[in-house]
Parts: C-alpha cells; structure tokens; sequence
C-alpha cells in the first residue's frame, strides 16, 4: 500500500497540480496586495471611503428593539438581518479583484508576446502539377494522376 502511495504522489501530474495550486496562493496574495495596498486607497479618496457594510434589513426583531444604527448592533441584539450592503461590498471587492487580475494576465500576455518568436513556416511538401492541377509530392519528377513528366524546379 506504501508503494501505491508513493507512486501516487509522486505522479507527474499529481506534483503539478501542487506547485499550481501553491503559485495560485502565492499569486492571490500578490493580487490581494494589488488591490489592497495600491487601487483601494486611491479609490476610496475617489469614493469618498464608500462602505456598504451597515446597509441592512430587519427580518425580524431581537430581543432590544430596533432602530440599529450598525449590523453589529442588530446582531448584538439578536435581529434576524438581510445583509445587502455586505453582498454589495463584496461584488464590489470581487469586480477590483477580477479588473486587477485582467491587469496583470494582461500585461503578462503582451510580454510573453514580445518574448516569443514567430513560429517558422513549414516548408511545403506538395505542389500542384501544371497538367492536372492535382496536388502531388514535391519531389515528385512525373506526376501519377496524369502521368505528365514534371520540369524539375
């Protein structure tokens, strides 16, 4: 069972599929960074440090009654809550994330272009025989449709 194990484990794709799944922790925390240290603050100046966190409905009463000027209060209290504004800031969260990686891939894309040579173009192995237009083998000294001898070129 050890063997089988360790065959297992150290299969080709086993171990890629661990070194991408780490380099996809390592690449979140880049882009957590992204947004969290470079595109928020400016964003929240532009805003006006926008927060949808205490936007909420009461479901149903606790055991103070309302009004709550905060979730956290209502929560304190008991109150059965429909928490919008925290789906909002979350879409929101998720659409600077999801623009911040487009970035990134993006700009990666256009190096890796500059980077990579242009794929040579195959040398052709067929060409047309100029009696009956078919295609034939390059080298080919008498064409075996039409049976034409062929000019060597």
């Amino acid at each position: 069972m050890f063997k089988e194990f360790k065959e297992f484990a150290l299969k080709g794709n086993v171990v890629d599929m661990a070194v991408g799944i780490i380099l996809g922790v390592a690449f979140g925390a880049i882009i957590k960074s992204l947004v969290d240290d470079l595109l928020m603050p400016p964003l929240g100046l532009i805003l006006g440090s926008a927060d949808f966190t205490n936007l909420f409905l009461i479901v149903k009463e606790g055991a103070t009654p309302g009004p709550f000027a905060t979730l956290a209060d209502a929560h304190k209290a008991g109150a059965v809550t429909i928490n919008y504004g925290l789906f909002i800031n979350t879409i929101v969260n998720f659409l600077i994330v999801a623009f911040a990686l487009f970035l990134v891939i993006r700009n990666m894309n256009e190096i890796r272009r500059r980077t990579e040579k242009p794929a040579a173009e195959a040398a052709p192995t067929t060409k047309e025989c100029p009696y009956c237009l078919s295609s034939i083998a390059i080298k080919a000294t008498r064409c075996p449709n039409c049976t034409s001898e062929l000019k060597s070129s």
